[in-house]
């Protein structure tokens, strides 16, 4: 997430192309969902499938990276690997942990996050990149296998299958995309951007590290904040992402007001994450298909659509661009119907 923009960049790729490489894996993880909708169930066979998929598709990175047309096949592929391992070790982790502890196990992703960070930015280089994503794809892969080996049956099988419907909380889908859609210009640009603003890549590593140690901490005390409201939460959220958009589009080389936008990454992210996934297994008795859908709608489509528009758009106002998308994403969640109403 935060090298491979750059990876791209020093490879000659362009940012409409970045775009479109960033854009694919989203899409991916929008479509699989809608294979579930009738008879297809995401089970651990079909898991383990996509955890073999996620580590056979490492020598293509290293085979295609010069070429655009066959990079971009590559992220196809891994694309749609992930867009079922993820759904799947999430909503297994919000089961058995309940939402008060649920952060506690993403937490453990944001340290690694912040140990790419800090490592790969005193290392940089293509390769060295690919190295880290190499070997992150397989330790996720082993440590997959492992979950979900011991995982008992009786979990696997948790409600009979219904028709899920998407129209019970058609606002609320489309604030999620929404959301992510604003997520585009930082997920695939912030690197970049801040960089051109005069600060350098050190810094920009220390940034990043910085907005999850925020998470983190979020993440950790989380079960004393999740249990009010999930919507005053989410709608909270999404405030507080829109204000971190503005002050990155009016301040961008201030060291101080970034570094102040990256500490709302606790909210933007950590806190809107667990409240919707919560609200969600709440509105929905299909949990794996209802995180499918979450992926799907948001950091599937949301992420493709945000990432080709970021790489058509990006320039002095893409974080302008970015708050004013989130503000409807608001606007739509506070129009969605009240939990009570949807029963």
């Amino acid at each position: 997430m935060i090298f491979l923009p750059k990876i791209l960049h020093a490879s000659g790729y362009s940012a409409t192309q970045i775009g479109i490489i960033l854009s694919i894996a989203p899409l991916m993880r929008f479509l699989t969902p809608f294979f579930f909708l009738k008879k297809l169930r995401l089970t651990r066979t079909i898991f383990y499938i996509n955890l073999l998929m996620m580590i056979a598709g490492i020598p293509l990175l290293y085979l295609t990276l010069e070429n655009f047309y066959a990079f971009a096949v590559s992220n196809l592929f891994f694309g749609l690997s992930f867009s079922f391992v993820l759904p799947y070790i999430e909503s297994h982790a919000l089961l058995l942990l309940k939402k008060e502890k649920f952060g506690r196990s993403r937490l453990f992703g944001s340290l690694g996050f912040i140990l790419v960070a800090l490592v790969l930015a005193r290392i940089f280089d293509v390769w060295m990149g690919l190295h880290f994503i190499a070997v992150s794809v397989v330790m996720s892969a082993i440590f997959g296998f492992l979950i979900a080996k011991g995982e008992d049956e009786d979990q696997q099988e948790e409600t009979p299958h219904q028709l899920f419907d998407l129209g019970k909380h058609l606002l609320l889908w489309v604030s999620i995309f929404l959301m992510q859609v604003g997520f585009g210009a930082f997920y695939g640009f912030f690197t970049i951007y801040e960089n051109e603003h005069g600060i350098d890549l050190a810094t920009v590593s220390y940034l990043w590290s910085f907005g999850v140690v925020c998470e983190i901490v979020l993440f950790y005390f989380q079960e004393y904040i999740i249990r009010y409201d999930l919507r005053k939460l989410i709608a909270f959220s999404i405030l507080v992402t829109a204000m971190r958009w503005m002050i990155l589009y009016l301040l961008p080389s201030s060291l101080f007001w970034v570094y102040l936008s990256q500490s709302l990454h606790a909210f933007s992210f950590a806190l809107y994450h667990t409240a919707t996934m919560s609200y969600l297994y709440r509105c929905y008795s299909d949990k794996k298909l209802a995180a499918q859908f979450y992926y799907g709608f948001g950091f599937g489509l949301g992420g493709f659509v945000g990432s080709l528009l970021a790489g058509r758009l990006y320039g002095e106002y893409i974080f302008l661009i970015s708050a004013l998308i989130t503000v409807v994403a608001l606007i739509s969640f506070v129009l969605d119907r009240p939990f009570k109403r949807a029963i």
